[in-house]
């Protein structure tokens, strides 16, 4: 090759090298929004709230989930063709549209639900939020991923660390009254070669009478009062537990498991217990809240048919009975509990009082739930003030303090707020 040739394919070569490095750096997801779509905020606001009320269960943005990931679709689809498929997708599928065909082949024929109600101003604030939204979001889930990996690798010693620790503990304990045992053995056989007096003698030989110790005023007292003690403690401990159902874990009429709906699916609480954020009670669910999903979704991991536990939710819609949960927290008439000043006004994460409930299959109490316990929460919790007018005043009386408003403060601690 000539020297001309070599510097002529220079240029192209650097091209070729600035147009896979541009790749890389836009990843391979990168697509080009359709100009039609808008990327005022106006526009991804009303769509975020569209997405959240009809879409956020079986799709996400950025990656597949029940159904495709969306972002960029304005790219692969006309407008038109996702205006219609939104609307009644079952529609364009027995058409016969081959990528309407494909895509439902491509997600076990997993049905989408109609949306006839959404205009097709609707269907474009939503591909504004598709398109353009939801950026903060996904780089806070990930930046809250990396602090809950950094906060797990400095938490404190594990549990089952603390027991291997105890018995390794006892064990050294073992070992070192085995060594004093041979010590003295080895002391006393050389002292009984040395001459001694018999004084000394019987003093070093001497053995214990373990009849007369036995049968000794103060080792009955002493074995009398550990065993009172024992009694004691248990029969408090016991009055203790009185009415607390820590632990409770009840069979459910219908199998239904919180770690698929609310963690593999990540569906939101408030989405089936409808009152948490408005009342007091959050609500059970009733059937016609399962059918919003289950109208189309009978089974789970792509099977044929019918779940039998899905089956359950039909015969109650058809007999018009209601599905017969059984409670698990279970708070005293005597004690007042209001789930919207908690979750909505206070910013409490159900997983406060009900812990990983996105990781049971089957609920069970998490937290003792006892009035100690709720106590112990306020003296501790700091207020959530910031952009939350309810608090304004409260923070202005609390202004000359250093310590952090808490919930004691605003009479978290007063037996009127949950008893009368």
């Amino acid at each position: 090759m000539s020297i001309k040739r070599s510097l002529l394919s220079v240029p192209f070569r650097f091209c070729n090298m600035a147009l896979i490095f541009s790749f890389l750096l836009l990843g391979i997801n990168a697509f080009a929004a359709d100009p039609e779509v808008s990327d005022s905020e106006d526009a991804i606001k009303a769509g975020e709230s569209l997405f959240n009320a009809n879409c956020k269960t079986c799709h996400k943005l950025d990656q597949k989930f029940t159904g495709p990931a969306l972002r960029g679709v304005s790219d692969r689809r006309d407008i038109a063709w996702i205006q219609e498929f939104v609307k009644n997708s079952q529609k364009v599928i027995q058409s016969g549209d081959a990528a309407a065909v494909k895509l439902f082949a491509d997600f076990n024929n997993t049905v989408m639900p109609a949306h006839p109600f959404l205009s097709d101003e609707d269907v474009m604030s939503l591909l504004s939020y598709i398109e353009y939204g939801g950026q903060e979001e996904a780089a806070s889930a990930e930046g809250g991923a990396e602090g809950a990996a950094a906060g797990a690798s400095s938490s404190g010693v594990p549990s089952e660390y603390l027991t291997i620790i105890l018995a390794v503990l006892v064990v050294v304990l073992l070992l070192i009254l085995i060594v004093l045992g041979l010590i003295v053995s080895v002391l006393t056989k050389y002292l009984n070669k040395q001459p001694l007096e018999e004084e000394d003698k019987e003093f070093i030989n001497q053995k214990t009478d373990f009849k007369k110790v036995l049968k000794s005023d103060a080792f009955i007292i002493i074995v009398t009062a550990i065993v009172v003690a024992l009694v004691a403690k248990t029969a408090i401990d016991g009055l203790y537990t009185v009415g607390v159902q820590q632990g409770y874990q009840p069979t459910q009429p219908i199998a239904f498991s919180h770690k698929l709906h609310a963690g593999d699916k990540e569906i939101p609480c408030q989405y089936c217990h409808t009152g948490v954020e408005i009342g007091r009670s959050a609500n059970i669910p009733s059937p016609n809240i399962c059918m919003n999903c289950h109208m189309h979704v009978q089974n789970v991991a792509g099977k044929e048919g019918v779940s039998p536990e899905i089956q359950k939710i039909y015969d109650a819609v058809d007999n018009n009975q209601p599905i017969e949960w059984v409670r698990v927290h279970n708070l005293p008439d005597l004690a007042y509990f209001n789930h919207s000043q908690h979750v909505k006004v206070g910013g409490v994460e159900c997983q406060t009082c009900h812990g990983p409930i996105e990781e049971m299959e089957v609920v069970r109490q998490h937290s003792a739930l006892t009035m100690g316990w709720c106590i112990d929460c306020h003296r501790k919790t700091d207020i959530k003030t910031a952009g939350n007018e309810y608090y304004d005043k409260l923070v202005q009386l609390h202004a000359e303090s250093k310590d952090a408003l808490k919930v004691k403060d605003i009479g978290g601690l007063e037996c009127a707020k949950c008893h009368y």
